[in-house]
């Protein structure tokens, strides 16, 4: 069985197609190394960061959303569980860049960072 993929990893957007040869996972269409080795992750344990926004309070200029970010890459089938967990939470100000927002999220061992100040409403 074949799967096919796009790379990511630079503009070259290469065609990837993963296979089973003799027990081990392959990659083909790749034009670097970097390829095989984000085929290879991509069909075996894909992963995800974490860009959104947060609710939240008492914003200085009336902000009403945070933007937060991922410190590492999420597992991708945690990433639903952890947009609906971010998705309910509020935030109060001030904020500064890079404060933890939620620490280990869902015990994927990753922190939610802000990706922005915000100060308090006065």
């Amino acid at each position: 069985m074949e799967t096919k993929y796009t790379c990511i990893v630079c503009p070259r957007s290469c065609d990837l197609v993963v296979f089973e040869q003799d027990g081990e996972w392959k990659v083909k269409g790749n034009s670097c190394p970097r390829g095989a080795e984000y085929g290879l992750n991509e069909h075996t344990h894909p992963k995800r960061m974490i860009t959104t926004t947060v609710k939240m309070a008492h914003a200085k200029d009336n902000h009403r959303l945070l933007p937060v970010i991922s410190s590492d890459f999420v597992p991708k089938e945690k990433l639903k569980d952890c947009l609906s967990y971010l998705y309910g939470l509020e935030i109060e100000a001030p904020v500064k860049l890079h404060d933890k927002i939620v620490e280990n999220i869902l015990d994927t061992g990753v922190d939610i960072l802000a990706a922005r100040d915000m100060e308090r409403m006065e």
